[in-house]
């Protein structure tokens, strides 16, 4: 395996987590029956440029197809975060009807509804039947395509180029990260804006966050190794902020290196220097990871056990994807953890990938009264155990798994 940016040998490993079904391919009852593919969930460190990544063991095509089952606009903490960053674009940058808003994997319209209500000309672009269907019920127009340098030139000669163009949680998603780049440097007009958001890296590895590792994620990302891909198809990055959302994000914001109607903001050295400090250019920094990683399978597993021993009931909430890799790399079933809650009814009456955990809807967990709920998106632990926080009325507490074991 080669880096998919510079090309080099790949012979570093990051950390194995085995074999793994892609992570959100939720199984029919009738599928229950019939054999399920795994996938090498093997991750590298390229020594070069230090982009972290896996194979395209299993195609994109495939991934976001017609059943994929993520639609953004089921958690209040996400649109909450699109509507705000609705507001401080159309502040910073001044856009109105006279702009257009292109985003990229724009999924079910959660975030270019908040454009749109202020009447600024908008436009998705979504692989993923279902959810761009959902996005056109709300009057989005959305182009149910990849996006590449091939769309770019189709979008170019119908004229249409974006004043912003936004990726949110897309860049780590793509198999070819540099085609990918190049669109955005077509389509993006003379003194536009794009502005990315996607985990970082450096909170991933800080915080033992290996449950974000897979199928759909083909690279993880810093500043650093982001900043030269960018620079190779002639677009620099002029900011970057560090954001909350998934566990530790950053959003960058590039334009053309051609554009110097944008100065380069300090937050930008600023970052790479604490990139840079914590090791993230150095192989050092990556060697230990699959140890931590296997201190919160000890300390899950030998949970679960033991609660199991006490005839306790155990649930889950949130069919997250990376609930589904923690799941699967410890080798939880349902014998240990008997169902997981979730509020998206595409989900609901479906089974977990691998682990075959049923899926359910919250009224059977208020019936079911469990002694302990696992919030598999931790990242969303204060909204979830907001909205769930009746537990407490029959002593009912919730714990995480990630970076450690924790019970609150």
């Amino acid at each position: 395996m080669k880096c998919r940016f510079c090309k080099t040998e790949l012979t570093h490993l990051f950390i194995d987590l085995f074999n793994s079904p892609a992570s959100n391919s939720f199984l029919t009852p009738e599928e229950l029956n019939e054999p399920e593919t795994y996938f090498p969930l093997k991750v590298f460190t390229c020594p070069e440029c230090f982009l972290v990544q896996i194979d395209e063991y299993k195609k994109s095509e495939d991934i976001f197809s017609q059943q994929y089952v993520y639609f953004s606009s089921y958690s209040s903490s996400w649109l909450a975060h699109a509507k705000k960053y609705t507001e401080m674009m159309l502040e910073r940058f001044g856009y109105n009807e006279n702009s257009q808003i292109i985003e990229i994997a724009s999924n079910d319209g959660y975030l270019l509804q908040y454009f749109k209500e202020k009447h600024i000309p908008v436009l998705g672009i979504e692989p993923t039947k279902n959810t761009a269907e959902a996005a056109r019920e709300k009057g989005i127009e959305s182009i149910n395509e990849f996006f590449g340098t091939k769309l770019a030139k189709e979008m170019i000669a119908k004229y249409i180029k974006a004043d912003l163009l936004i990726g949110n949680n897309v860049l780590a998603h793509v198999p070819d990260i540099v085609d990918f780049v190049a669109g955005l440097k077509l389509v993006l007009k003379e003194e536009g804006v794009i502005t990315m958001e996607f985990p970082h890296l450096m909170q991933l590895i800080e915080n033992n966050q290996f449950d974000t590792i897979y199928h759909e994620h083909f690279s993880y990302l810093s500043l650093h190794t982001v900043k030269k891909i960018f620079e190779s198809q002639k677009l620099d990055v002029f900011d970057v902020d560090e954001i909350s959302t998934h566990g530790g994000s950053i959003r960058i914001y590039a334009k053309h290196k051609e554009d110097n109607t944008k100065e380069i903001s300090v937050n930008v050295a600023l970052l790479l220097e604490k990139e840079s400090q914590k090791g993230i250019t150095n192989l050092n920094y990556y060697r230990h990871f699959s140890e931590k990683a296997f201190q919160v399978k000890l300390g899950l597993t030998t949970f679960l056990l033991d609660q199991k021993k006490q005839n306790k009931k155990v649930a889950a909430y949130g069919a997250a994807a990376k609930g589904n890799t923690l799941l699967n790399y410890c080798g939880i079933k349902n014998d240990l953890i008997e169902y997981v809650a979730d509020a998206n009814p595409h989900k609901q009456n479906k089974f977990l990938p691998g682990s075959h955990i049923p899926v359910v809807n919250e009224q059977f967990l208020k019936n079911h009264i469990p002694d302990y709920v696992l919030i598999l998106p931790w990242n969303l632990k204060e909204e979830i155990s907001e909205q769930l926080s009746y537990i407490r009325n029959w002593n009912g507490k919730f714990f995480t798994a990630i970076p450690a074991l924790e019970i609150f």
